[in-house]
């Protein structure tokens, strides 16, 4: 079971930088690591710098994707964004963002980018 969560979730993130590079993003990194905490995917538009948590669910039957999201993730993608932005300087503005991702089989059924999350 716990592969294919793997699985799941590497497939995922591949959607989900496909998707922000078709809307124009740029990527930056992706499964970034400080110490415990790890960012799915780090991409820039603009001068913003996006720290991005990606959630992929085959079934809502445990709720739908970004329900997943807690505040103990947030807390860690913020001290994640903390190490990061003082190895780069350069970028003044950060912000949070989740892309949720349902998938049928292998097809996308849904995709919902949420911008500018903050808990």
């Amino acid at each position: 079971m716990l592969s294919q969560n793997l699985e799941t979730g590497k497939k995922g993130e591949d959607i989900a930088t496909d998707f922000l590079t078709r809307k124009g993003y740029t990527i930056r990194e992706r499964n970034w690591r400080h110490k415990h905490w790890e960012v799915d995917i780090i991409a820039s538009k603009g001068n913003i710098l996006h720290f991005i948590e990606v959630k992929t669910r085959t079934n809502i039957q445990y709720g739908y994707p970004e329900e997943g999201i807690s505040k103990e993730k947030m807390q860690h993608l913020k001290n994640a964004a903390v190490a990061y932005q003082y190895r780069h300087q350069r970028w003044k503005y950060v912000q949070f963002d989740a892309i949720a991702i349902q998938l049928q089989g292998f097809n996308v059924k849904e995709i919902m980018l949420i911008e500018d999350i903050y808990f």
